[in-house]
C-alpha cells in the first residue's frame, strides 16, 4: 500500500490550511478540463444516450488511471478509505455524470454549468449538517439567493418546453450529486492517495453503469468518430486527469475553498460553448446564473478570523 492510516494528523492539517501553488495548480487544471467536459458532453450527447455516455467516459478513465496505479505499484488503498471512495464512487462519478449528460440534452451547456455550479454551497450545506457545523445565516441567506437564481433559469427554460425545465432540474440534481461526492472524498485523501480515491472512485462509477453497456455497444456502432472521441476524451482529460488532479489539491485543502474554485467554469464553458458549439445562453439565463453564483458567494463570504478557525475542521 502506498498510503497507510497511519500517517502523521499534524502535516496533514497544516497541508490543509496552506495550499500551496502546486495545489492552486492542480486545482486550476481541474476547473479548466471541467470547464470543457460541459461543451464535450453536449457534443457527443448527439449520439451517445445520457447512460451510455458516462459508462463509455468512467471506463476509459478507469483504464488510464489504473494503468498509472500498476506502473507506480500503488496498490489497494486502506480499509479506512473506502467508505468515502465508494461513496464519492457511487454519487460523483456514476450519478453525476449520468444525470449532467441527461441534463445537457435538455439545455445548452452554458446554462447546465451555471446551475451545477451551486455545488459549492450544498458542500457548505451538507459539512453543516454531516461534520455538525451548524448552519450560519450566511448559509441560509446564500441558499435563498441561490434557490432564486435557480428558479429564474427554470423560467427562462419555460419558453422552450418542459424539456428544458427538466434539463434544469437534472442540472440541480448533479449540483447535489457533485457536492455529495466531494464531501464524502475529503475524508478517505487522509488514509488514501488523489490516485487511488481517483482511481477506484472512477471504477465504482463505471461498475454502478455497467446496466449501460448493451446502450453503449449499440450507439457505438452508429456514433461517428468525433462524437466517440468525444466520450473518450472525456475519460482521459476531465475525468482521469482532472479528477486526480482536483483530489491532490483537495488533500492540501478544505471541501468548501476547493469548491469556490469553480466559480469560474460557467465562465470558460460559455466562452468554449460560443466558440464551439455556437451556443449562447439567453440574458434571462445568464441573469438567473449570476443570481446563482451571487448566492454561493454570499454563503461562503465569512470573515478571514471566522474561516481560519473553521477551515481546518471541515
Amino acid at each position: 500500500m502506498a498510503n497507510t492510516p497511519a500517517a502523521p494528523a499534524a502535516p496533514a492539517a497544516s497541508r490543509t490550511s496552506s495550499p500551496g501553488i502546486a495545489a492552486v495548480a492542480a486545482a486550476a487544471v481541474s476547473v479548466v478540463l471541467w470547464a470543457s467536459a460541459f461543451v464535450s458532453i453536449r457534443s457527443a450527447g448527439e449520439s451517445y444516450s445520457p447512460g451510455a455516455l458516462a459508462l463509455g467516459r468512467l471506463l476509459s478513465g478507469a483504464v488510464v488511471l489504473g494503468a498509472i496505479c500498476l506502473v507506480r505499484r500503488e496498490g489497494l488503498p486502506p480499509r479506512a478509505a473506502w467508505p468515502g471512495i465508494a461513496v464519492s464512487g457511487l454519487v460523483w462519478f456514476g450519478l453525476y455524470t449520468v444525470v449532467l449528460n441527461w441534463g445537457e440534452q435538455k439545455v445548452d451547456a452554458g446554462t447546465a454549468a451555471l446551475v451545477v455550479n451551486i455545488g459549492p454551497l450544498v458542500m457548505a450545506l451538507l459539512a453543516g449538517w454531516l461534520l455538525k457545523e451548524g448552519l450560519p445565516k450566511r448559509l441560509l441567506l446564500g441558499m435563498g439567493v441561490s434557490f432564486v437564481g435557480a428558479a429564474i433559469v427554470g423560467l427562462s427554460m419555460s419558453g422552450d418546453g418542459s424539456a428544458s425545465v427538466l434539463g434544469v432540474v437534472l442540472c440541480l440534481v448533479a449540483a447535489v450529486a457533485y457536492a455529495a461526492g466531494v464531501v464524502a472524498q475529503k475524508p478517505a485523501l487522509v488514509h488514501a492517495s488523489p490516485l487511488q480515491a481517483t482511481t477506484y472512485g472512477c471504477a465504482i462509477g463505471a461498475v454502478a453503469c455497467l446496466p449501460f453497456a448493451g446502450r453503449l455497444v449499440e450507439d457505438a456502432a452508429h456514433a461517428p468518430v468525433s462524437a466517440t472521441l468525444n466520450m473518450v476524451y472525456l475519460g482521459v482529460f476531465p475525468t482521469a486527469l482532472a479528477f486526480t488532479t482536483w483530489a491532490y489539491a483537495l488533500a492540501r485543502t478544505t471541501a468548501g475553498k476547493m469548491g469556490a474554485t469553480t466559480y469560474a467554469v460557467p465562465a470558460i464553458v460559455v466562452l468554449m460553448a460560443w466558440l464551439l458549439l455556437d451556443e449562447v445562453p439567453g440574458w434571462l439565463t445568464l441573469l438567473g446564473g449570476a443570481v446563482c453564483l451571487a448566492g454561493v458567494a454570499v454563503s461562503r463570504g465569512r470573515g478571514r478570523a471566522a474561516g481560519a478557525s473553521r477551515g481546518a475542521t471541515r
